[in-house]
């Protein structure tokens, strides 16, 4: 019996341990409320300021600890707030949020912030008008969105994307239904790696990407480390804008657009087929079906991603 006892104290042990090194922050939402459950080995570095409001407020301080925050469940009247100043992880594991006034997601967080959709699962986010802010999912560090899931984003502020850097995309599916401004709005540079990127019914361009500096700098590398460029790259996956409004762009960059795979389809209302590989075609013009103009006469053109008016 107290070799029984023994075992089961040790297992219970071990499971406990494991429970409290998971480095995880379980957020569900359910209407109005939301509950809140931070593991054990991350309480002193995690704080709740929001109680069970369905507006969760949570707070890091941790300098060497990769968080999880785990979002789940349903509210048409909430938002996550994440204040930190560590790298860390937003896992949405069938999330319907939607937030009436200000961003559904709020990253206060200077450092790289990964998004992932989990397999399988469907996640949508909305947010209200609100001028602090730039953008549905609202960001202050750098945006990597990946997973096997699926993610619905509408912007009925500003932009559906806001990132005060880079923003790359792997695998996801993400579909931004509409925005009132830009669909991913970003700095630095934007990357999709490969998934199935769909913006449509946007205010202005589909995406966006500004220099974050004065200047581009940085080389073009790999591994884009230290990029401000302000140039969008694309090496795989599939890229549909479409129903964006007026004269504004599929793709509009301070710095280059490069296509090196995947496929893109820009519909009727913006450029279909440039597909830039050097920067050497940089400064080729080219009207708003997409063909190369060598003598612009009068009406609207685009060089370098961006438009002017002739």
């Amino acid at each position: 019996m107290k070799k029984l006892l023994l075992i089961l104290v040790t297992i219970t042990s071990a499971i406990a341990a494991q429970a409290a090194d998971d480095n995880t922050v379980d957020v569900v939402f359910d209407g109005t409320t939301a509950t809140v459950t931070i593991a054990e080995n991350i309480a002193n570095d995690v704080t709740c300021s929001s109680g069970t409001s369905s507006h969760v407020v949570l707070t890091s301080t941790t300098e060497s600890v990769e968080i999880i925050y785990n979002l789940s469940g349903s509210s048409d009247d909430g938002s996550f707030t994440m204040n930190g100043i560590y790298k860390c992880e937003i896992d949405l594991n069938g999330l319907t949020l939607t937030n009436p006034a200000g961003p559904a997601l709020n990253i206060q967080n200077g450092k790289r912030i990964a998004i992932s959709a989990k397999k399988g699962t469907a996640n949508t986010l909305s947010d209200g008008k609100n001028k602090d802010y730039n953008g549905c999912i609202h960001c202050t560090g750098h945006l990597e969105f990946k997973g096997k899931g699926a993610l619905s984003i509408v912007g009925n502020s500003k932009h559906a994307i806001y990132s005060k850097e880079y923003t790359s995309l792997k695998n996801l599916t993400l579909t931004i239904t509409g925005a009132q401004k830009d669909g991913i709005h970003c700095k630095e540079y934007f990357l999709m790696e490969s998934g199935t990127l769909t913006i449509s019914n946007t205010g202005d361009d589909g995406i966006q990407c500004e220099l974050a500096g004065e200047t581009s700098t940085g080389e073009i590398a790999d591994d884009h480390e230290d990029e401000d460029t302000g140039n969008v790259y694309q090496l795989d996956g599939t890229l549909t804008i479409k129903d964006n409004i007026g004269s504004s762009l599929p793709v509009n960059a301070d710095g280059e657009i490069f296509y090196r795979g995947g496929t893109q389809d820009f519909g009727t209302t913006g450029i279909s087929s440039v597909t830039t590989t050097t920067p050497s075609a940089a400064n080729a013009v080219y009207d708003l079906n997409g063909r190369q103009i060598s003598t612009p006469t009068h009406g609207i053109y685009i060089q370098n991603g961006k438009k002017f008016i002739k």
